[in-house]
């Protein structure tokens, strides 16, 4: 491939494109959310829309320096980066103010600035730095501490300034750790986590028969468990002996349970356990006997999950904060509270139902002109897009961000340099996971977390966060022809 000879020779110029389209769209949408009857003046340095355009202004001087700078130095100074952020992340729990119960804001005269937006592009650049090593593979357990240890460490910090929603962003890293060859049974342990969680704390206070005996939540989690064992057995380890003795155990439990059931009212939990207790002795035996280790791990999982279970209330009550609690109870629909912890999602549904399919028109809509969604030009900003766009609306600009997401893909898959390749991946991995929990937090699919709209979202540091990783990327894709 021939060398280029400058950087617009070679930049990724479809992602420049959508780049500016999105924070276009985006500053229309802020100036729309945060409209001033009194101030109609877009440009107006007293108007949120008037901030943001300078907030854009610095994003594109950031934009120049980054391309400016050598792709090289990217690399050799990751760790640096990395150290240096993690300096600030710290210091900035003992000085940053208390902000809506969060000190997460380093306050510089009028500027407001949030260094866990940086803490996301330096914590990529040390793990592209770690994964890029010569002979670098994910096998085995040593290989993974490092890396956790990378991506942990900032979620410890963010979480000590009471930031839990950008915290919950470092997890879409683990996108990138499966593409890059991650055993995809992590990922569903991830998913069994969350889905036992929710189906527990939904479910564990409802009982299965009169008198208060048995637990639903608690009967669904051991369902979910022999299932997945079911599947482990059928299509991991393509077992079909031992999966036919699976399912004899299961009916045979069953049938006792409701046999027994006729005559006295039973605790429905104890025959779960004691059918689980079951599979998991036979894995064990089926370990011995064929001398494959990954029954054994199939038995922890059955007997770990049950102990997760046991222990999802207690996570619930004592390590959640008691907004987070309300916010999830209202999400699960246990609780209708919508004067509270529930009228944000609330306001946001009706806002955008309003829209309908082609909109109120720009700068036509009730609630958010009238102020009834909180929030509406940072967090809520999509239901401005539904409201005055419509259904349309929303289509098109969810659309453009799968297009540059899949943009971010197209370039990492050419890339010839495994650091530039796993910085790509944890940019699409990034905003992917940004796209889908805000617009699931404003539709209500999601729990209120607190995570901004890239591009749309008002503010100087998730912007000129996501502008930073953008446009490195696209100088070390730049550099590919080097």
């Amino acid at each position: 491939m021939p060398r280029k000879n400058s950087i617009l020779s070679s930049i990724d110029w479809p992602l420049v494109l959508l780049y500016f389209v999105l924070i276009f769209l985006g500053w229309i949408s802020v100036y729309g959310a945060s409209y001033d009857y009194d101030n109609t003046n877009i440009f107006s340095f007293d108007h949120r829309a008037g901030k943001q355009l300078v907030w854009m202004g610095c994003a594109l001087f950031l934009a120049t320096i980054v391309l400016l700078i050598n792709a090289e130095l990217y690399d050799v100074l990751a760790y640096f980066i990395y150290g240096a952020v993690l300096l600030l992340l710290i210091l900035t729990i003992f000085i940053a103010p208390d902000i809506k119960g969060s000190r997460s804001w380093l306050v510089l005269g009028p500027i407001r600035f949030q260094p866990a937006e940086i803490a996301k592009f330096a914590t990529v650049l040390a793990l592209a730095k770690y994964m890029s090593q010569y002979e670098f593979s994910l096998q085995g357990l040593r290989s993974y501490i490092p890396i956790l240890l990378i991506i942990f460490i900032p979620i410890l910090l963010i979480i000590c300034q009471k930031e839990t929603g950008s915290a919950l962003v470092f997890f879409s890293f683990f996108l990138m750790l499966y593409r890059k060859g991650m055993p995809g049974v992590l990922l569903y342990l991830a998913f069994c986590a969350v889905f036992l969680f929710i189906v527990v704390i939904r479910f564990g206070n409802i009982y299965l028969q009169e008198g208060e005996v048995g637990s639903e939540g608690l009967f669904f989690a051991q369902i979910f468990i022999y299932v997945s064992q079911f599947g482990f057995f059928l299509f991991l380890m393509k077992d079909w002996s031992s999966v036919k003795i699976l399912l004899q155990m299961g009916l045979f439990v069953v049938f006792v349970a409701i046999i027994t059931n006729l005559f006295v009212v039973v605790d429905y939990n104890y025959f779960g356990y004691f059918l689980l207790m079951c599979t998991s002795v036979f894995c064990f035996w089926n370990a011995i006997k064929n001398r494959k280790w990954t029954y054994i791990l199939i038995a922890f999982f059955a007997i770990g999950t049950i102990g997760y279970s046991f222990t999802a209330d207690y996570l619930f009550d004592r390590i959640l904060q008691p907004h987070q609690q309300s916010r999830i109870k209202v999400l699960l629909g246990m609780e209708d509270d919508l004067s509270g912890a529930g009228y944000n999602v609330n306001q946001s549904k009706i806002a955008i139902g309003s829209g309908g399919f082609f909109g109120q028109g720009f700068l036509n809509g009730t609630q958010t002109k009238l102020d009834y969604v909180p929030e509406q030009d940072t967090d809520f900003i999509f239901c401005t897009v539904g409201e005055e766009w419509g259904f349309l609306g929303t289509v098109f600009v969810l659309t453009l961000y799968l297009i540059f997401i899949c943009r971010i893909v197209v370039i990492a898959e050419r890339q010839k340099r495994v650091f530039a390749q796993i910085y790509a991946y944890c940019v699409a991995s990034i905003f992917l996971f940004h796209m889908f929990i805000n617009v699931g937090m404003v539709i209500g699919l999601c729990p209120v977390i607190g995570i901004p709209l890239p591009f749309f979202s008002y503010g100087g540091s998730s912007l000129w966060g996501f502008t930073i990783l953008t446009f490195v990327l696209l100088r070390l894709d730049a550099a590919r022809y080097n």
